[in-house]
């Protein structure tokens, strides 16, 4: 661990394994370790990244932060090969 506010600080990383914890794997019961590692991923992809809001990004799922990320870096770029 180290210090409050410096880069290695890992609380980014702390969050999604607590949300993962709590909203995937405590809720379902796995038949296997093979069941787990199939869900997981299906969980991240379909909820935490598309559904779910993030307060880091705006109150905004990933998939819809990087999308007007994207659509923002799209306009700067052809304002400027107008200019």
């Amino acid at each position: 661990m180290s210090r409050k506010g410096n880069p290695w600080d890992n609380a980014a990383c702390e969050s999604l394994m607590k949300t993962l914890k709590y909203e995937e794997v405590l809720r379902n019961e796995y038949r296997d370790l093979a069941e787990a590692r199939a869900s997981i991923p299906e969980f991240l992809e379909k909820v935490y990244n598309q559904k779910r809001l993030h307060s880091a990004l705006g109150y905004l799922p990933p998939v819809e932060f990087e999308a007007q990320l994207k659509a923002q870096n799209m306009e700067v770029a052809a304002r400027q090969r107008v200019a």
